[in-house]
């Protein structure tokens, strides 16, 4: 059974940081490429940041420069360091995993960003 569980969203003031960590298993997680999405209340689901088995990363233009994802293929385990957060960050964050035509997501964790 693959599972993807999202933790370490919480309340932070607006240029405060996060990181945010999803782990896998029941998947080769090495094999895969991770995402990480969020989505804001009334507003649709959102690709932030992406990195690929071979550790390439991509980002969204809104995120670019203040966060990094990263990932442990050790622990199984993907990252994503949030610096520098504003108000508009605020959403529930979701990790996937993707292969091929295999993709699997987690349940989210709310980022809320305010004073």
């Amino acid at each position: 059974q693959v599972q993807l569980v999202e933790s370490g969203g919480g309340l932070v003031q607006p240029g405060g940081s996060l990181i945010l960590s999803c782990a896998a298993s029941g998947i080769r997680f090495s094999l895969y490429a991770l995402d990480w999405y969020r989505q804001a209340p009334g507003k649709q689901r959102d690709l932030v940041a992406s990195i690929t088995s071979g550790g390439t990363t991509n980002y969204a233009d809104s995120v670019k420069g203040r966060f990094t994802i990263g990932r442990d293929n050790a622990k199984n385990t993907v990252y994503l360091q949030m610096n520098s957060l504003k108000p508009e960050d605020t959403a529930v964050y979701y990790c996937s995993a993707r292969l091929g035509i295999k993709k699997y997501g987690g349940q989210g964790t709310q980022v809320t960003v305010s004073s």
